[in-house]
């Protein structure tokens, strides 16, 4: 039986820590004499006054959190945080739309990138600090579910490399839980505070340089301007971008591997080699098709079309280039590299490499069975035998990713979308990629959007973050009986 005590005791935790979150920028404005402090003063004393109710009207005593409570906890949480997160762009008079706070907090905790908001130039700052703590406390919570959460709920990418011994991951980071997350948070923090300097080094104001810093690592996409990283006109700035996204977009296991010392187990990964190639194939094909069209110079057709490849492979959502003028190819190479992501334990979104590699594997091994009927062949990855069950549940979530795909793209078509917009607009929701194509392309916003079709959306965020299990267990009858 759930016990809804624990449950809303952990809510009430959390609460407490979107509470705090809010205080930071909340006391930005208060120093900087912005206006919209006090609506953020509000909204980060209602997060702590739901905490202090949930607090105080559940049992102290400590329960082990079961496996069924572990789907519903995460889900929770995420809701929670888009609920309270609307509410300083409520209380700040940004806007006077339910659907539309919570569309921009859902996209910003999930890390998508798609925003209702234009004239983000002149907007608060202490409104735009937020944005970008949203994002990066969703980027590194996304590390910490995928390494330390999902495995153990039996879900996940990063389920590959589950172990028996207790902890989350085969490698060991730590044996527990709370020194993986410490760690985890060392290196994510480092890497923050790193690009933000690289950026202030290349003329990057600090407070810019901070936001985009705060929004690269987590794959997030937000930015402080309108025209996003292509504002500063810069291909420092583009390069350092570029370095800092393809850092979020690998599994940050390999970091703890790198630090502890245990650097020649690195080359191995299969799916690090398969990132790579993914990579580097796209950029090529990507920089031929628009040097031919729209970049003369070589040097121009590689600081975009390289750019462009990075913040969707790694789903981050950042522009320095409006895609959705270029040739087919590159789109459609575009729009593929937002369905696959990045790698498992990183801040990407989308399927994972991890599953797009297996799954390329098994095909070959089912071609490879045909010639020889009667041969034993097994799928490796990384030296390793992949047990039959992950390959099962690697089907069974790509089956359930496209569905999804399908029936949404469909919703929004019945309300009127053009079937690119649509198609696309479920792409970057589900991969968590920020713009897509058509009415919902790097020139646009998803402001125009039917308030039906921002929910939806804000579902597919959910859905696409979360990797699908996570959310769609507890719309099972069965998961609810005693």
């Amino acid at each position: 039986m759930l016990q809804f005590a624990t449950v809303f005791r952990i809510l009430g935790v959390m609460s407490a820590f979107f509470g705090v979150a809010m205080a930071v920028p909340w006391a930005f404005g208060h120093l900087t004499g912005d206006p919209s402090a006090t609506g953020l003063g509000i909204a980060a004393a209602c997060a702590l006054g739901l905490a202090l109710i949930l607090l105080a009207t559940t049992p102290k005593e400590a329960r082990e959190v079961s496996h069924r409570e572990g789907f519903l906890i995460v889900t929770l949480t995420w809701l929670l945080a888009a609920t309270l997160g609307a509410l300083p762009y409520l209380f700040c008079g940004l806007t006077e739309s339910v659907t539309d706070a919570f569309f921009e907090a859902m996209s910003g905790f999930t890390t998508t990138g798609s925003t209702i908001f234009s004239g983000l130039d002149s907007m608060p700052r202490a409104i735009l600090l937020w944005r970008a703590i949203t994002q990066w406390l969703g980027g590194m919570g996304m590390i910490l579910l995928s390494i330390a959460i999902l495995p153990l709920l039996g879900v996940g990418g990063m389920q590959l490399f589950k172990a028996e011994t207790p902890g989350p991951v085969a490698d060991k980071i730590r044996p527990r839980v709370r020194d993986t997350a410490a760690r985890l948070w060392g290196i994510y923090t480092f890497f923050t505070v790193v690009e933000t300097f690289c950026l202030m080094v290349a003329g990057v104001p600090f407070y810019d340089a901070l936001c985009h810093s705060l929004t690269t690592l987590p794959g997030g996409g937000f930015s402080t301007h309108d025209a996003s990283i292509a504002y500063f006109h810069s291909a420092a700035v583009d390069t350092i971008v570029t370095c800092f996204m393809l850092a979020g977009g690998i599994n940050f296991v390999l970091y703890f591997r790198l630090l502890s010392g245990r650097w020649w187990t690195i080359p191995r990964e299969s799916e690090l080699k398969f990132f790579a190639l993914l990579f580097l194939s796209a950029c090529t094909a990507t920089i031929l098709s628009i040097h031919a069209t729209h970049y003369p110079h070589w040097g121009e057709a590689i600081r975009y079309g390289v750019f462009q490849v990075a913040t969707c492979i790694t789903t981050t959502g950042f522009a320095t280039a409006d895609y959705a003028t270029w040739p087919h190819l590159p789109q459609g190479i575009l729009m593929l590299l937002m369905v696959s992501g990045a790698m498992a334990g990183s801040t990407s979104g989308a399927m994972k490499d991890v599953r797009v590699l297996l799954l390329f594997k098994q095909g070959f091994q089912q071609l490879r069975q045909m010639v020889h009927p009667h041969a034993v062949t097994r799928v490796r990855l990384s030296g390793r035998t992949v047990a039959p069950e992950i390959l099962h549940a690697i089907w069974g979530f790509f089956f359930l990713y496209l569905a999804v795909l399908a029936l949404a793209s469909l919703a929004l078509a019945a309300l009127h979308m053009d079937l690119v917009s649509a198609v696309t607009a479920v792409i970057t929701a589900m991969g968590n990629c920020g713009p897509g194509l058509g009415a919902v392309g790097p020139s646009h916003t998803f402001e125009a959007l039917p308030a039906t079709a921002k929910w939806i959306l804000s579902l597919c965020m959910l859905l696409g973050r979360l990797e699908l299990y996570t959310v769609l267990v507890l719309f099972l009858p069965e998961y609810w009986r005693k």
